[in-house]
């Protein structure tokens, strides 16, 4: 890595922290399995807040068919990013909003989610990635599911909105 002044560096490092964390959640939402893989080091370790804790790749494995899934709706929002680099290691802590579509007892609903993740990241051989995850849950709503898009005034006729997708069909994979 060329010498850099180091208030410079840390402002590259932080933002290719960022894109990390922010394309780990994009692949959650398109189903793009492997990259959420590429988010992860070699032998990372994820706590998904009490419900699953281990390496992160049986992780990755325990969700892959959910959220590839043709049906599988989520939208996931990152803010409030701090990042403390020291070297070639990171402490980040970050909130989630997170949205999800899912069924119960025969009945969908719409589900909200607030939760923070404290991430311990590194730069391996140049590669940012995540070592440690830990998320921590923070708040939830749940509703049943209503799509009229705004009361109907967004869309009175839904069937002519373009819709995302999974992987690979979603337009941002299109390159």
């Amino acid at each position: 890595m060329p010498e850099r002044d180091p208030e410079i560096q840390a402002l590259l490092d932080k933002q290719t922290i960022t894109e990390v964390l922010t394309r780990y959640l994009r692949s959650v939402d398109r189903g793009d399995v492997e990259t959420l893989r590429e988010c992860y080091l070699p032998g990372a370790v994820e706590d998904h807040g009490g419900i699953w804790e281990g390496p992160a790749s049986e992780y990755v494995d325990s969700i892959a068919k959910g959220i590839a899934h043709p049906k599988s709706l989520t939208s996931h929002v990152l803010s409030n990013v701090l990042i403390d680099v020291k070297g070639d290691t990171a402490f980040v802590e970050s909130y989630a909003t997170t949205f999800a579509r899912v069924k119960s007892d025969g009945e969908r609903y719409d589900c909200f989610v607030g939760a923070r993740i404290l991430d311990h990241m590194e730069r391996r051989d140049g590669r940012w990635g995540i070592a440690r995850r830990q998320l921590l849950w923070e708040w939830n709503h749940d509703v049943p599911v209503s799509e009229t898009w705004v009361l109907g005034m967004l869309a009175p006729d839904a069937s002519a909105m373009r819709m995302g997708t999974k992987f690979p069909e979603d337009p941002v994979f299109a390159g």
